[in-house]
């Protein structure tokens, strides 16, 4: 009896110990833990999934890649990701044909520099599976065009760089929290047109969401979590174009102590992969 009373115990301890050394936990929007299956679950049945991440954050893009797995089995897919700009659609459609191989595409598109460790695993697995993947971001260039200049700059293009942004011109509205706080956060440096080239990559990646998403699919996009945090962002232009559309968003936060949602955190998105601060980035 005592040493079963002694097993007990330690197994108990074990599994406090593990949970105290977890390097995530999941919250939904109150702030409330879920596991992993009834995130899923919830997933499965919507038109969109924002998934927001930080950029650097190795659980979040393991996350994503598990995620996009297991939709795969309940859902007919479609991807999409800020990280592929529209001018580099043709290049990723002939990679993922077959047509040419991984040497060729990093020479004919502009591949984020961690594109190997935390967006490759995401083009290779919708090659394997067949799935189309859009390239949904403004070409970097017009943003840093419109962040000097203003929306007016874009009259200025060719009809043919046009066919990589949202329709213009380009509906805006200064009053969404998102852009507020971009220029808080700047103390005003940015000026008014800061907000302004994030939303016209707000407005693209959303155009080229509903370009690519088919009746019946599941449109998973990966993007940073400040592009759909708050329902704002991308969410916003969606819900502009089509109020019908059934999206769902997650967010990454990082935190000291993953075993309590910070305020500040809660209702940034329908679900929270809240993070290890002490966790190893991918750069």
């Amino acid at each position: 009896m005592k040493h079963i009373f002694l097993i007990t115990t330690l197994l108990l301890s074990l599994s406090l110990f593990a949970q105290k050394k977890q390097p995530y936990v999941l919250y939904d929007a109150k702030g409330k833990k879920l596991s992993y299956e009834k995130m899923l679950k919830r997933l499965t049945d919507k038109d969109v999934l924002l998934f927001g991440e930080y950029h650097n954050n190795a659980i979040a893009h393991w996350l994503q890649l598990e995620v996009t797995k297991d939709l795969k089995e309940k859902r007919e897919l479609v991807l999409g990701a800020e990280m592929f700009e529209q001018d580099n659609q043709e290049a990723l459609d002939l990679y993922l044909a077959g047509t040419i191989k991984q040497k060729q595409l990093d020479s004919m598109a502009r591949l984020w520099k961690n594109y190997p460790t935390d967006y490759a695993p995401l083009v290779n697995f919708a090659k394997e599976n067949k799935i189309a993947f859009a390239a949904t971001n403004v070409p970097r260039r017009y943003a840093s065009m419109v962040s000097r200049g203003g929306f007016a700059v874009l009259d200025t293009i060719s009809a043919k760089e046009k066919t990589w942004m949202a329709p213009l011109p380009i509906a805006y509205d200064a009053e969404l929290p998102g852009y507020k706080k971009m220029i808080e956060m700047m103390g005003g440096h940015g000026g008014e047109n800061l907000p302004k080239a994030q939303a016209l990559k707000d407005a693209t990646m959303a155009f080229f969401i509903l370009k690519y998403h088919r009746p019946g699919t599941l449109l998973i996009h990966y993007n940073g979590a400040y592009h759909s945090d708050y329902y704002d962002g991308i969410n916003w232009y969606l819900k502009k174009q089509n109020p019908s559309l059934k999206i769902v968003t997650i967010s990454t936060v990082s935190q000291k102590n993953i075993h309590q949602l910070d305020k500040e955190h809660i209702g940034k998105a329908d679900f929270i992969i809240c993070v290890d601060e002490d966790m190893t980035n991918t750069y």
